[in-house]
């Protein structure tokens, strides 16, 4: 019992197919710079394809990031179980494919059926949907998810916080994709506090570049 109570909260992180590899590298390196769960990652296929094409990442690359790795065909992992113990899931970028994966029951993978547990089990699942323009089939997948529990979130910049680089805008929705599983964090997404505040940021900004 004792060292149940003291194992870190598990949360899984899964990257699909879908432009944006970089959200689900940064939510990773975050986890880990903030040390309070345990990372568990699976990666399809297309997943890792894209974050070598995108970041110039190894598949060993994007396996150093996570606490434990997940095969994505390994159909009988741990996290394939409801009876293992999580915080919940987060797919980013979550691909259109795997969205109706997930939204239509069609766990033919680890990553689909990782996300099927989340929804039986009542845990957070949080898909980062990523594709634009999205199309009726997208967009009824989506509904169906929300219908299930999941939380459909695209990954949508926050020109407030008046982002200067790639990494702060990506930075933005690591920080909310904490938001949702309450875990706390400090200067990876910039808060709105009122509009006075903004004002003040956006003068001292004009200031600085006279």
């Amino acid at each position: 019992m004792a060292e149940y109570a003291a194992r870190k909260p598990r949360i899984v992180v899964g990257i699909s197919g879908a432009s944006g590899a970089m959200i689900g590298v940064r939510l990773l390196a975050a986890l880990r710079r903030l040390g309070t769960h345990e990372t568990h990652m699976i990666v399809s296929q297309s997943g890792a394809l894209t974050a070598a094409q995108e970041l110039a990442l190894t598949r060993s690359d994007l396996d150093g990031m996570a606490d434990v790795v997940h095969n994505v065909r390994d159909i009988g992992a741990a996290v394939a179980s409801g009876s293992f113990l999580t915080e919940g899931m987060v797919i980013a970028p979550c691909s259109m494919k795997t969205l109706a994966g997930i939204a239509n029951g069609f766990a033919d993978n680890l990553l689909t059926r990782a996300a099927d547990v989340m929804l039986k089990e009542r845990r957070r699942l949080v898909l980062v949907a990523r594709e634009t323009p999205l199309n009726l089939a997208h967009l009824r997948n989506m509904t169906l998810a929300t219908e299930m529990g999941a939380i459909v979130m695209p990954p949508v910049p926050a020109f407030y916080a008046r982002p200067k680089t790639i990494e702060d805008v990506v930075d933005h929705t690591v920080g909310r994709i904490l938001d949702l599983f309450a875990i706390e964090h400090r200067e990876i997404a910039k808060r709105w506090s009122g509009l006075g505040d903004a004002m003040a940021t956006r003068r001292d900004d004009e200031g600085a570049q006279q």
